[in-house]
C-alpha cells in the first residue's frame, strides 16, 4: 500500500519519482559524519551512489532525510560540501521538500542527473541520533510511562526520587514542550520487562537522560508499580533556525504542517519577549530583521506582528490574517534569548565599558561577581563573550584592566577557548578561584555591537551604507545633516561594527526619511564608540526637514583578521568565510600574499610572512591553501587559491603576517593616495599641517614616507580644501632626508598661528613600477616590473650593468654595482614580462628601454634577472 501510494502522489504532483516496492537496498545515506546520522547526503541512482546539490536545500529537505534514516530530528542542513566533496555523479538538484515527506524521492527536484553544480556544493545534513528514550500509554508521545533504551531492549524506570527536573530533560530530549508533571506509581500503567534505571538525578539542564546521575544500568529495588512517568507539553509551533542553539536564530511557524517565516515590518523586542518565552529560552536579548539569520524559504505566515510582549505564545498577538503580507525572505525576521539554562550556568557581563558590549569581563559564582584574568586572553575568548552576550562579533580583547580594575574575586584565569563555544563556561580554563594574578590584569571586550541596536542605516547598498537613524523613545527617526561630517560618519561604522567612513553625506541622498527627526548639530571628535557619545542639540530640537537627512558610506568589515600578535598589524592569518572564522594554509605563503594582507587591514607595509604556525596553531576549519598574490590586489579574496577549505595542510602549518603600523600622515581630498592635503595623527585624532615654511623638501618625505613616488609639488593656502578639527604641525622643516614626517624640525603639536586656510598639500608622483625582491635592502634583489595590473620577472637574456643602472636610478639608489641572473635572488612566480632588454644606461626607467614586446620570452624562472645598487648617499633607511 505504502508502495501504491508513493506511486499516486507521484503521478499526480508530475514529478521525478525513484519508484521501489522494496526497501533494500537503501537509497539513501550520509557519509563523512560523525555518526550515521550526519554527513554528506547521497543517493542511490542506476546502481551508483551520487550526492545531492545544494541549490535551495533547507531543513524541510534535511527533514525528510533524518525520517527516512530513522535518525531524529534535522538539526541542521548544510551546504558548500561541509562534509567535503563527493565524486561521480550528482544526482538530484532543486530539491523542494515539505518536509512532511517519507522519502527523499517523494519530494520535488529536477530530473535525475540534470544540474548546473559542482561536488563544492554537496548538500549534507545533521539530524538528531534516534532518542533513546520514549513515553508509552500517554494521551500524546509528549506524555506516558518512561521507557530507555538498552541492549536493544526497552526496559522502564524506577519512580525513585524521581521529580520534575528528571522529566525536563525527558521532555527537552523528546522534543516537546516544558515538563508539567513527574507522575510515579505506574500513572500510566505498568510496563514489562527489565527495569533499567533507578535512583535517578537530574539537574534540569542535561541534554539527554544518560547523562544524569543513576544507579548502574539494571541495579534496582523495584518492581513496576513503580514505573515512573512524564506529562509534557506539547511541541510548540514556533522554532528559531540557523543560530548558534536553540534559542537564538530565524523566526519560523507552523501552519498547515508547513513551516513558514515571520516579516519583520513592525518587529520588535516585545514581540522576541513573547518567543522566548514560548521557547523556554530565558529573556529576549535582541529582535534583528533583515534575514540577519539567512533567509527562509516557502510560505510567510505572519506580517505586522504587535505583541505587548506579556503573552504565552505569538499566535495570541495581532498580525495580519495568515500568509497575508507584502513582504520578501530578505525581510525575515529573528530572535535572539538569553537562553536562560546557559545563562544560569555561567551570568556574565561587561562592566564599565561604554554600551552593555564592551567593557571588564565579569562572571557570577557563588553569588558573587568577579573577573578573569587576563593570562592568555585572545581574541577567540573574546569571541565565545560576544556570542554569549548576543553582541555581534569580537573586534577585540583588552587586557592589563583596560576597562579598570575590578573588585572582589578574580574567578577564571588561563582561559583557553576555540572560539566555537556557546558559553564562556564551556573553554578550558584553571578551577574556579584558582589564580596568579591581581585587578591590574583585568581582563577586556569589546564586541562589535549591542542589542537591540540604537542606530541603522536604511537603503543602502547594505548594512554598512545608508540614511542614517537612530531609536528613540522605541521609535525610529533620522539625523539632520548641519554640521555633518567624516568625523561623525566615523563614529556611525565604528558603533555598527562596519570598516572605515568613506563618506558623510547630507541632502537626503538615500531618501527622506519619516516621522521624527532626532539629532541636529551632531559633532563628534570621530574617537567615540557610540553617536550618543558626541554632542548635539537635545533629542527632537531641530530646524530641519527630511530634505536634509544624513547619510553614511562604511568600507564593509574586511574579511581578514591577524590573531595572537603583537597589535592588529601582525599575527596568524584568519579569514571569514561562511560566517566561520578560519586559518590559512602556509604552503608558497610569502611576502606578496602578505602585501595583500597588511593592505586590507589598512596596515603599513608588509616585513615578514611566517608560516609554521608562528603565532600558535589555530581552531576549525584551514579555510585557504596555495595562496598566490601578485600583491597588487586591494583584498586577499582577489588572489589565486584553491576552492574554500580544500587542503592538504594542518594547524601546525598555519601562515602569519607581520605588517609595520600604519603611517601617522595621509594625503586626502586628492585624485589618488599620493596626493592631496597634508593631515598627521596625533593623540588618535587626524589634524592638518600648516603651510608656514612648507616647501619641495618636506614633501619629498611624505612622498617618501607613503611610498609614492618622488615630491612633484609642495602646495599651501589649502589647495585641496581646508580641514577639520587640530592644526597639529607648524613651522615643519626638513633636510629632505628623513624618513618620515615626525623626524623633521617643527613646532610643538598643536601650536600653531594659522587657520584651515594655510593648510598644507603634496602631489608625489605614483610609486615606480618596477622593485626589488627577496634581497637585503630595497636596493636590492630580483628585478620586477608591473604590467597588466601584475608583478612579473625579467629574464636574463643580454642582462649588464648599463639594465641595472636604469633599475637603480628608477629606484632612487645608488649606482648599480652588479647584475646578477640566474636566479640569484631566488625565482619569481607568474608571469616573465620582459626579455632581451638592452638599456645604454642614460634611461630614466626600465621601460625606455629596448626589449621584446611584453610576455614574449623563451625563458624560465631560473634565468631571472637580480640588481644589485648601492644606497643612496643623501638618503636615510
Amino acid at each position: 500500500m505504502a508502495f501504491l501510494a508513493t506511486l499516486a502522489n507521484c503521478l499526480l504532483r508530475n514529478i521525478q519519482c525513484l519508484i521501489s516496492p522494496s526497501l533494500e537496498p537503501p537509497e539513501l545515506r550520509l557519509v563523512n559524519g560523525s555518526n550515521h546520522c550526519s554527513g554528506r547526503v547521497e543517493v542511490l541512482h542506476d546502481q551508483q551512489w551520487g550526492t545531492v546539490c545544494d541549490d535551495g536545500w533547507d531543513l524541510s529537505d534535511a527533514e525528510v532525510v533524518c525520517r527516512q534514516l530513522g535518525c531524529g530530528a534535522a538539526v541542521a542542513a548544510l551546504g558548500s560540501a561541509h562534509f567535503g566533496r563527493g565524486r561521480g555523479s550528482i544526482w538530484l538538484d532543486d530539491m523542494n521538500c515539505t518536509g512532511t515527506e517519507d522519502a527523499i524521492v517523494e519530494c520535488s527536484f529536477r530530473p535525475w542527473g540534470d544540474n548546473y553544480c559542482y561536488h563544492g556544493e554537496d548538500a549534507g545534513v545533521v539530524c538528531s541520533e534516534l532518542p533513546e528514550v520514549r513515553l508509552v500509554n500517554g494521551s500524546s508521545r509528549c506524555s506516558g510511562r518512561v521507557e530507555v533504551l538498552h541492549d536493544q531492549q526497552w526496559g522502564t524506570v524506577c519512580d525513585d526520587g524521581w521529580d520534575l527536573n528528571d522529566a525536563k530533560v525527558v521532555c527537552q530530549q523528546l522534543g516537546c514542550g516544558v515538563a508539567l508533571e513527574a507522575p510515579g506509581s505506574s500513572h500510566f500503567g505498568q510496563g514489562h520487562g527489565s527495569i533499567w534505571l533507578d535512583d535517578v538525578s537530574c539537574a534540569g539542564t542535561e541534554s539527554v537522560l544518560s547523562e544524569c546521575n543513576t544507579r548502574p544500568w539494571g541495579d534496582h529495588n523495584c518492581n513496576h508499580g513503580e514505573d515512573a512517568g512524564v506529562v509534557c507539553s506539547e511541541p510548540p509551533e514556533i522554532r528559531l533556525v540557523n543560530g548558534s542553539s536553540r534559542c537564538s536564530g530565524r523566526v519560523e511557524v507552523l501552519h498547515d504542517q508547513q513551516w513558514g517565516t515571520v516579516c519583520d515590518d513592525g518587529w520588535d523586542l516585545s514581540d522576541a519577549e513573547v518567543v522566548c518565552r514560548q521557547l523556554g529560552c530565558g529573556a529576549a536579548v535582541a529582535a534583528p530583521g533583515s534575514a540577519h539569520f539567512g533567509q527562509g524559504h516557502d510560505s510567510i505566515w505572519l506580517d505586522k506582528v504587535n505583541c505587548t510582549g506579556t503573552e504565552g505564545a505569538i499566535t495570541e498577538c495581532s498580525f495580519r490574517p495568515w500568509g497575508e503580507h507584502n513582504c520578501s525572505h530578505g525581510e525575515d525576521a529573528s530572535v535572539v534569548c538569553s537562553d536562560l539554562e546557559a545563562s544560569q550556568q555561567v551570568p556574565l557581563r561587561l562592566s564599565d565599558g561604554p554600551h552593555r558590549c564592551a567593557g571588564r569581563v565579569e562572571v557570577f559564582y557563588e553569588k558573587e561577581w568577579g573577573t578573569v584574568c587576563d593570562d592568555g586572553w585572545d581574541l577567540c575568548d573574546a569571541e565565545v563573550v560576544c556570542w554569549q552576550l548576543g553582541c555581534g562579533a569580537a573586534i577585540s580583547a583588552p587586557s592589563s584592566s583596560h576597562f579598570g580594575r575590578g573588585l572582589g574575586s578574580i574567578w577564571l584565569d588561563d582561559v583557553n577557548c576555540t572560539g566555537t563555544e556557546s558559553s564562556l563556561s564551556e573553554c578550558e580554563a584553571k578551577p574556579r578561584g584558582v589564580h596568579n594574578c591581581d585587578h591590574g590584569e583585568d581582563a577586556g571586550v569589546v564586541c562589535s555591537g549591542s542589542c537591540p541596536p540604537e542606530l541603522r542605516l536604511v537603503n543602502g547598498s547594505n548594512h554598512c551604507s545608508g540614511r542614517v537613524e537612530v531609536l528613540h523613545d522605541q521609535q525610529w527617526g533620522t539625523v539632520c545633516d548641519d554640521g555633518w561630517d567624516l568625523n561623525d560618519a566615523k563614529v556611525v561604522c565604528r558603533q555598527l561594527g562596519c570598516g572605515a567612513a568613506v563618506a558623510a553625506l547630507g541632502s537626503a541622498h538615500f531618501g527622506r526619511g519619516r516621522g521624527s527627526i532626532w539629532l541636529d548639530d551632531m559633532n563628534c571628535t570621530g574617537t567615540e564608540d557610540a553617536i550618543v557619545e558626541c554632542s548635539f542639540r537635545p533629542w527632537g530640537d531641530n530646524h530641519c526637514y527630511h530634505g536634509e537627512d544624513a547619510g553614511v558610506v562604511c568600507s564593509e568589515l574586511p574579511e581578514v583578521r591577524l590573531v595572537n600578535g603583537s597589535s592588529r598589524c601582525s599575527g596568524r592569518v584568519e579569514v571569514l568565510h561562511d560566517q566561520q572564522w578560519g586559518t590559512v594554509c602556509d604552503d608558497g605563503w610569502d611576502l606578496n600574499d602578505a602585501k595583500v594582507v597588511c593592505r586590507q587591514l589598512g596596515c603599513g607595509v608588509a616585513l615578514e610572512a611566517p608560516g609554521s604556525s608562528h603565532f600558535g596553531q589555530g581552531h576549525g576549519s584551514i579555510w585557504l591553501d596555495d595562496v598566490s598574490c601578485a600583491g597588487t590586489e586591494s583584498v586577499l579574496s582577489e588572489c589565486n587559491t584553491r576552492p574554500w577549505g580544500d587542503h592538504n595542510c594542518n594547524h601546525g602549518e598555519d601562515a602569519g603576517v607581520v605588517c609595520s603600523e600604519p603611517p601617522d600622515v595621509r594625503l586626502v581630498n586628492g585624485s589618488s593616495h599620493c596626493s592631496g592635503r597634508v593631515e598627521v595623527l596625533h593623540n588618535q585624532q587626524w589634524g592638518t599641517v600648516c603651510d608656514d615654511g612648507w616647501d619641495l623638501r618636506d614633501a619629498e618625505v611624505v612622498c617618501r614616507q607613503l611610498g609614492c613616488g618622488t615630491a612633484i609639488a609642495a602646495l599651501g593656502s589649502a589647495q585641496f580644501g581646508g580641514g577639520l578639527d587640530s592644526i597639529w604641525l607648524d613651522e615643519v622643516n626638513c633636510t629632505g632626508s628623513e624618513s618620515s614626517l615626525s623626524e623633521c624640525e617643527a613646532g610643538p603639536r598643536g601650536v600653531h598661528k594659522c587657520n584651515h586656510g594655510e593648510d598644507a598639500g603634496v602631489v608625489c608622483s605614483e610609486p615606480p613600477k618596477i622593485r626589488l625582491v627577496n634581497g637585503s635592502s630595497r636596493c636590492s634583489g630580483r628585478v620586477e616590473v608591473l604590467h597588466d595590473q601584475q608583478w612579473g620577472t625579467v629574464c636574463d637574456d643580454d642582462w649588464d650593468l648599463h639594465d641595472a643602472e636604469v633599475v637603480c636610478r628608477q629606484l632612487g639608489c645608488g649606482a648599480a654595482i652588479s647584475a646578477p641572473g640566474s636566479a640569484h635572488f631566488g625565482q619569481g612566480r607568474d608571469s616573465i614580462w620582459l626579455d632581451d632588454v638592452n638599456c645604454a644606461g642614460t634611461e630614466s626607467a626600465l621601460s625606455e628601454c629596448g626589449a621584446r614586446p611584453w610576455g614574449v620570452s623563451d625563458c624560465s624562472h631560473g634565468e631571472d634577472a637580480g640588481v644589485m645598487c648601492l644606497p643612496n648617499p643623501l638618503l636615510k633607511y
